[in-house]
């Protein structure tokens, strides 16, 4: 009961898109470690990322390694292409991987949520550019996939993916 309540208000805390505008470059480890609880796309990729690494194993490390890639980038000024459109498709594409409960193999499952990871770090180093706000948002983000591969463990993990994948769609309209 305790962690369904608190994966409900994890949900309701995020705010759609929010997580980019008006940290103006300024925020500490504080800014850092609220950013991915902050913004409903972040949120959302994170958990079903999360979900996804606890049926195909091993992806989690994958995205916290490849988003302070994104991150490294961001801080140095690179801004990745269609950076807000990009990560409202991987919580669609990340979302489905979870309804469809696919399993690939290793590399190309790598690949996948590699791929995603430098758009959602990107966004954070952009936003965050200080070391400390990094620390904590990658702690947050650390945080937030253990959440979602705890969530594996329930039933409806699957529908959780749709409503993910939908929400992304939804976040592809803004």
């Amino acid at each position: 009961m305790n962690r369904n309540f608190l994966m409900l208000a994890l949900l309701l805390a995020g705010t759609p898109v929010l997580a980019h505008p008006g940290h103006g470059g300024h925020g500490g480890f504080a800014a850092g470690l609220l950013h991915p609880l902050t913004g409903i796309d972040h949120l959302l990729a994170l958990l079903a990322v999360g979900i996804w690494s606890a049926r195909q194993r091993a992806l989690a490390p994958v995205f916290l390694a490849m988003m302070a890639a994104g991150a490294l980038a961001g801080m140095s000024g690179m801004r990745l292409p269609m950076l807000e459109g990009g990560i409202a498709l991987t919580v669609v594409l990340v979302g489905l991987m979870v309804a469809a409960a696919v399993r690939l193999p290793a590399l190309p499952a790598a690949a996948l949520v590699g791929v995603c990871a430098l758009w959602h770090g990107n966004a954070h180093g952009l936003e965050l550019p200080q070391w400390p706000a990094a620390v904590g948002f990658l702690l947050a983000s650390a945080a937030l996939l253990m959440l979602g591969g705890r969530l594996a463990r329930l039933a409806p993990a699957r529908v959780a993916g749709g409503v993910i994948a939908a929400a992304g769609v939804a976040l592809l309209a803004l």
